[in-house]
């Protein structure tokens, strides 16, 4: 475990006051630029035995527990079905339980293994409901001597007013987009700034899209999209009825790309497609377009319920393929 490379300055300011550290820091900014990986990091710095400004010695029976995953001073609390998921869509339970809250707080109220701090890292904070945050206020408002909660957050705003209080907000910065490609050029992704755009800017969510399969997926989709009355669109919505989740962001991102090139010329999302944008974008009605984006991007709903995922996206392919066709 390591900091990226955008996080140096970050880290410099928060471990100057390794002993003046809040009691629970609520670590946010959007999905895919490390911010659970710098709460873990954090944590496994505050445990150990021989810390540095640098960060973990990595040698210390504290560093090699927590390596292992075993830490007797340490928490992670995620959701109880997944790991929380960054792409938008993304279907499955994304809920902290009541249980788990207490099974952290139980936890805390006994004896420090090593005499030293505790800590817990509870990501996405979004992630807890109203019962499993109420059933963690008092502990979060008073908790034991030397703990440290570390909340991460991709939507802030979505927490209730009770825990945000108990917190100090930390923003986390993304890297700047020159940090961003070179960090993907090292991990071997071969064409980090479409990939990097298309994340909104986000490098870790550019490497998880760099993967082969979803980069063939990728192109077959918008190709789909670049020449609808060619395309069988029963059939395009058969080939994705299992990712529906993931054509619905790849089409929300393209009205988008569609709509800013209508009114600058330029696009946002999909730079290796400015072309194919260019040439959907031409003579479309404009208020037909936003009135079609705006009901896809509400219909995004529906992704977390068990419907006809085929359906519901042919009827979004043929509104979508209808916007060309009365031009």
């Amino acid at each position: 475990m390591s900091l990226y490379p955008w996080q140096g300055e970050l880290w410099q300011r928060l471990t100057a006051e390794r002993e003046r550290l809040p009691h629970a820091l609520l670590l946010h900014g959007p999905a895919g630029i490390g911010k659970r990986d710098l709460a873990m990091e954090l944590a496994r710095w505050l445990l150990c035995h021989a810390p540095t400004a640098g960060g973990a010695c990595g040698q210390c029976p504290s560093c090699l527990w927590f390596g292992q995953g075993g830490h007797p001073d340490f928490r992670l609390i995620e959701p109880a079905s997944e790991a929380e998921g960054a792409e938008e869509g993304k279907k499955g339970g994304r809920r902290i339980t009541v249980d788990q809250v207490r099974e952290v707080v139980e936890f805390l109220t006994l004896t420090s293994h090593q005499g030293g701090w505790r800590a817990v890292v509870l990501q996405p904070a979004e992630g807890l409901g109203i019962a499993a945050a109420n059933a963690l206020l008092k502990t979060l408002e008073e908790p034991p001597p030397k703990t440290v909660f570390l909340l991460v957050s991709h939507q802030p705003r979505r927490l209730l007013p009770t825990i945000l209080s108990r917190c100090r907000k930390l923003a986390v910065p993304g890297p700047e987009q020159a940090t961003a490609v070179a960090w993907l050029r090292d991990q071997a992704v071969a064409n980090p700034e479409s990939l990097l755009a298309e994340s909104g800017g986000a490098p870790l969510l550019a490497l998880d899209h760099a993967e082969p399969e979803r980069m063939a997926r990728r192109e077959r989709f918008l190709a789909g999209l670049a020449r609808p009355e060619r395309e069988d669109l029963s059939a395009l919505a058969g080939e994705y009825q299992q990712r529906v989740g993931e054509a619905w962001a790849w089409l929300i991102r393209w009205l988008c790309d569609v709509l800013l090139c209508r009114a600058t010329g330029q696009v946002r999302f999909f730079i290796d497609h400015v072309d194919a944008i260019r040439q959907a974008a031409d003579g479309m009605d404009e208020a037909r377009l936003w009135a079609a984006y705006r009901q896809i991007l509400s219909d995004g709903r529906w992704l977390q319920h068990p419907l006809n995922g085929q359906l519901l996206l042919e009827s979004w392919l043929i509104r979508y393929a209808d916007l060309g066709a009365r031009r």
